[in-house]
């Protein structure tokens, strides 16, 4: 037997064997290129998306979705290029898929809160609910957004207290900060104040917070007078909010009520409070105890020696 007839018999004995391996080979070169194309065009289309955009927290969220993007394309890419291998190799997969369909009824039951956390994680940043930076209340704690992952969000309160919001407790989302805001402020003053004049006060001092340069830009229009909002025990509630950028509205409202606090001072509103009486009591034949203290036409300026001191020595 010459030696081109060894070759033709071990290249006839081989060729089942070297054709199932070229496949094999074939099937995962295919299965690479799938995975780098899509990974190529989810990341093309993410920076043409992004160029365009100046927000930084959109770009982050478009990252983030890209990034799970890649990721399911690589899982299911993976599993076909798997089964088919394995159908290469000879490899019963009916077996496999049973098994793993067992399995994965199992792992759902055991991880159904953190499938939930993924599947919500991922509509709140489709949807963009809320953005980093963003004053929100979210499963049952508020606080200023400080990152949105696909597994929780994190958010820090005005104490400082960090909060770790698993996305699945997340039912409804109260975004304080999207677009604009508004700055309701309350004010009582006594019954016999003209509430007139007094609303007139309150909209000239809104005018001049709008017209300050420190405030101009926070405050996108005219105060808006509302009116008497009520009438309480001892006060007549006036109410007025103004339309302020995101997140401004607790800066306005302060200085406003600091200001409009001056101008009723100065106009001799009566901003009503309450009072407090003291009550010495009763003894049980009626009579009431006396108390340690006097006031008389002097007026004198009570200090630390008035205090325990006795009936007769401040007369």
């Amino acid at each position: 037997m010459t030696a081109l007839d060894k070759m033709f018999f071990l290249g006839q004995q081989l060729s089942p064997a070297m054709a199932s391996g070229m496949r094999i080979v074939l099937v995962a070169a295919l299965a690479w290129a799938a995975m780098a194309f899509s990974h190529y065009l989810i990341r093309s289309l993410r920076i043409y998306i992004s160029r365009g955009i100046d927000d930084g927290e959109a770009v982050k969220r478009f990252a983030t979705l890209g990034r799970v993007f890649r990721y399911s394309a690589s899982v299911v890419v993976s599993l076909v290029a798997g089964t088919l291998i394995l159908g290469e190799l000879g490899v019963s997969i009916a077996p496999i898929l049973g098994a793993a369909g067992v399995v994965g009824v199992a792992v759902g039951f055991g991880a159904q809160s953190l499938v939930k956390d993924y599947f919500t994680g991922f509509f709140l940043l489709l949807e963009n609910q809320m953005r980093q930076g963003d004053v929100v209340e979210a499963g049952g704690k508020a606080g200023v957004v400080e990152e949105i992952t696909l597994r929780y969000v994190r958010m820090r309160d005005y104490d400082g207290n960090v909060h770790f919001v698993p996305n699945g407790s997340i039912t409804t989302v109260t975004n304080k900060t999207r677009g604009y805001a508004h700055a309701v402020v309350d004010v009582g003053v006594a019954y016999r104040e003209n509430v007139d004049v007094a609303l007139e006060v309150m909209r000239r001092v809104g005018a001049e917070l709008r017209a300050d340069p420190a405030f101009a830009p926070k405050i996108l229009e005219e105060v808006e007078i509302v009116g008497v909002e009520a009438w309480a025990d001892s006060a007549v509630i006036l109410r007025c909010r103004f339309k302020v950028a995101p997140i401004e509205q607790w800066g306005v409202r302060r200085e406003y009520l600091r200001r409009l606090k001056h101008a009723f001072d100065a106009g001799g509103f009566e901003i009503p409070f309450p009072h407090l009486t003291l009550y010495a009591g009763q003894a049980r034949d009626g009579s009431a105890p006396p108390l340690p203290l006097q006031i008389d036409n002097t007026t004198r300026p009570l200090t630390e020696s008035h205090f325990g001191a006795t009936e007769e020595s401040l007369r």
